[in-house]
């Protein structure tokens, strides 16, 4: 078919920047508001509504029977919620597994996961599951007319749009959920303490969060532990909405053994085993003789950790393991929820706890009103009713002898059409003489009732009063006592692995391209070592096993890393870039390696430079810390460290393109120790041949009396002594005094100590 044959009447054209912008914003808003989030007044994800709805449709309350989760799975995809049945199966377990909600609203018959793999599940076909007797503080007042009900995917029957939650339920189990450009994490939390903040809201509306957190201490995880958070870190939590808080395990000491009983939340305990096992076979554990796993049915909990001996300290044991592994996690806090007005908000307690209040007060005023609908229906009725009592001889009459006797009742006693629907079909063995009695005596209390409600909804104080009421009984109802221990603690502290590494001598060796290696004592010879086509020897520290190696790249930062870890010079060695994570486009400069105290200078090849004690360089993390800054397009040289001497020399070397080089040695006293930043004039390069970068500082070395310098100018060597360097004495910042002619470009400055 050719293309002008092609019919494109009736189809909708659109831009495809347009297209695509509206089809991911729909995408977004239904991850957001549809799967992701939970909503405020419920606590509730769709999918987890239309299992607990399709459960009570099926009979599966508390009281009733286990029936096979296949069965409830089915009538949820298939009415409710069109989506995979795995997905909606795994929604089902989670509700039911006692480690992961606080508060379970599924009550699981058979394999339903356990705290080391809590997708380990058995499937569908062979579980059972009911709802718990939780799930009456979602179902209960469902029928009063207290939500509103929406079509099913497919319209052939509706659903409720919410669940009417007596208690704050997305408090009580909490919620994780990644959405679009947005997630939640809202941890457990405790009933008893929950309703308390609620009923203090109800009574002081003004009150603070400040206040609110004596009643809600932090989260209550299904599993226990301790949470360590300082008291001010969890405020802002609760404050903000926003945050993070840590948890560890419990333990208890004694017989040279340590026994942990409790795990912190979503923590596996075979994992938390193995990570123990792992650091035992490194030698990383040396105190520890071995772990095992005592888990039972009676004691949920119980890992044991075999110690060399009574003597070994348990407590700093266990520090080194919560520093190390799971036994201690943090856990990121993001009440974002979806608020009363559809809209997705990030909140603290107070605002949460008051938005839902404020939910929890519609929905008894909707359930009051229908009860009230009700109330007048059924009053209405019994008014007709009595009047048909009192002149029931005449109704009997009309009813006989009328071909439409609702018409005729209707006009002759002014009946509703109600009324009369009721009066006709009443049965003959309620024209009894004591049914007037009963119809007055349940008048009485139908007008008792309706007017303890209409005082109720025209009073917002006896409105708070019931809310308040209701809340107080269902906590009491459902409450237990805390799991999770809130105790503030020092941050764990790994055992420092410096303990534990034999000190010996070591020579660690940068290569051109950033390889980095360590060989065991101070005799080897760098340059002599193997390396890769390409490249080749580019600097060396000598120092200690136990110290920290502080790499130098060519943007000035530094990264630190323990000498005992860096691979063995047995072979090529391993790339640093896996080790640490230097900017786009640096190359390593050099590395140190001594006491935290040592001086090092480090210098740029524009002629700058200061002295800095090696403790300043050292990096926390793999991004390095900035410690050298450099002019435009200038690059950092290798440090060198310094001699401490009195008489000691800091000797520089430049070179220029078609000219000899130059050697300028001062003393270290004229060169300030600073931190961090551009440092002094080491060498004077003039300006039009710096902004070219045709003359660099090319090395940096520092001289004592009996060392000797050695010079590289490609393959030429020449070596000073000290009492040689004499000849190249001056000032800082001065232009130095040039080498022979053979020495026209100097590649490299090395020391050479007494004794060869």
């Amino acid at each position: 078919m050719k293309a002008q044959d092609l019919n494109f009447e009736g189809i909708e054209r659109r831009a495809l920047k347009t297209f695509t912008e509206k089809a991911y914003l729909d995408y977004s808003m239904y991850v957001i508001l549809d799967r992701a989030l939970p909503q405020l007044a419920d606590g509730l994800k769709p999918v987890q509504r239309r299992i607990i709805y399709a459960m009570s449709e099926l009979g599966l309350q508390a009281t009733a029977k286990h029936k096979k989760s296949a069965r409830t799975v089915g009538d949820v995809i298939g009415k409710f919620h069109p989506h995979g049945d795995s997905a909606c199966y795994e929604a089902l377990v989670h509700m039911a597994q006692d480690f992961s909600y606080r508060y379970p609203i599924v009550d699981g018959q058979g394999n339903f996961g356990s705290t080391d793999d809590p997708k380990s599940f058995a499937a569908m076909r062979y579980t059972e599951s009911k709802l718990r007797p939780y799930a009456d503080t979602l179902l209960s007042e469902l029928e009063q007319g207290t939500v509103e009900w929406v079509p099913n995917f497919d319209g052939s029957m509706d659903e409720p749009s919410l669940m009417p939650a007596r208690l704050p339920n997305v408090l009580l189990n909490g919620a994780t959920g990644i959405a679009v450009g947005m997630a939640t994490d809202i941890p457990p939390h405790n009933i008893k303490e929950i309703v308390a903040a609620c009923v203090r809201l109800l009574d002081e509306p003004d009150v603070s969060v400040k206040d609110l957190l004596k009643l809600v201490p932090g989260p209550d995880l299904p599993t226990g532990g301790e949470i360590i958070t300082p008291k001010a870190e969890l405020r802002a939590i609760y404050e903000t909405g926003n945050g993070t808080f840590r948890a560890r395990a419990i333990y208890e000491a004694g017989d040279g053994e340590v026994i942990i009983t409790a795990l912190p939340y979503q923590v596996s305990g075979s994992k938390v085993q193995e990570q123990v096992a792992a650091q035992i076979r490194a030698k990383k554990l040396p105190m520890v003789e071995n772990v095992r796993d005592e888990s039972d049915h009676e004691e949920p909990v119980r890992i044991v950790l075999e110690l060399k001996s009574n003597r070994v300290d348990a407590e700093q044991v266990m520090a080194h393991l919560f520093a190390t592994t799971d036994l201690e996690r943090t856990y990121r806090v993001n009440i974002n929820v979806i608020a009363l007005d559809g809209r997705p908000k990030v909140m603290g307690l107070r605002d949460l706890l008051v938005e839902w209040l404020s939910y929890r007060s519609q929905t008894v005023t909707r359930r009051l009103e229908h009860r009230l609908g009700k109330l007048n229906a059924r009053l209405h009725i019994l008014d007709g009713l009595l009047i048909a009592y009192l002149n029931l001889d005449e109704v009997i009459k009309i009813v006989r002898t009328e071909d439409e006797p609702k018409a005729v009742l209707i006009k002759r006693f002014k009946l509703s059409n109600e009324q009369a629907e009721a009066i006709l079909e009443t049965k003959l063995r309620h024209l009894a003489r004591l049914e007037e009695m009963k119809i007055r005596g349940e008048q009485a209390e139908l007008a008792a009732e309706r007017k303890g409600i209409e005082a109720i909804l025209a009073s917002p104080a006896k409105l708070r009063k019931l809310v308040r009421e209701e809340l107080v009984a269902d906590g009491e109802k459902y409450s237990d006592k805390r799991r999770t221990k809130i105790v503030e603690r020092e941050a764990a502290k790994a055992i420092d692995e410096t303990e534990l590494v034999v000190s010996e001598p070591v020579t660690v060796v940068l290569s051109t391209v950033g390889f980095v290696r360590q060989a065991k004592g101070h005799e080897i010879d760098p340059r002599a070592l193997s390396y890769k086509a390409g490249d080749g020897f580019q600097a060396v520290a000598r120092g200690k096993s136990t110290q920290l190696a502080v790499f130098l790249d060519s943007t000035g930062r530094t990264y630190s890393l323990p000498a005992h870890s860096l691979p063995s010079a047995r072979g090529q060695g391993e790339p640093l870039s896996g080790r640490v994570d230097p900017p786009n486009g640096a190359t390593f400069a050099g590395v140190m390696l001594g006491e935290p105290a040592d001086r090092w200078v480090l210098a740029s090849d524009a002629g700058y430079g200061f002295i800095v004690k090696l403790e300043e360089l050292y990096g926390r993390n793999k991004a390095g810390k900035g410690v050298l800054s450099m002019p435009a397009h200038a690059k950092a040289l290798p440090a060198a460290r310094v001699v401490e001497e009195s008489s000691a020399l800091i000797v520089v070397a430049s070179a220029q393109e078609g000219a000899e080089g130059r050697l300028l040695a001062f003393p270290v006293a004229d060169l300030p120790e600073l931190s961090k930043g551009k440092g002094n004039k080491l060498f004077n390069i003039p300006a039009a041949q710096a902004e070219r970068r045709q003359e660099l500082v090319v090395a940096v070395a520092v001289l004592a009396p009996k060392m000797k310098l050695k010079v590289y100018c490609g393959d030429r060597v020449m070596t000073l002594t000290f009492a040689e360097i004499s000849d190249y004495r001056g000032e800082r910042a001065q232009r130095g005094v040039l080498l022979p002619k053979n020495y026209r470009r100097v590649t490299e400055l090395e020391v050479e100590l007494p004794g060869g």
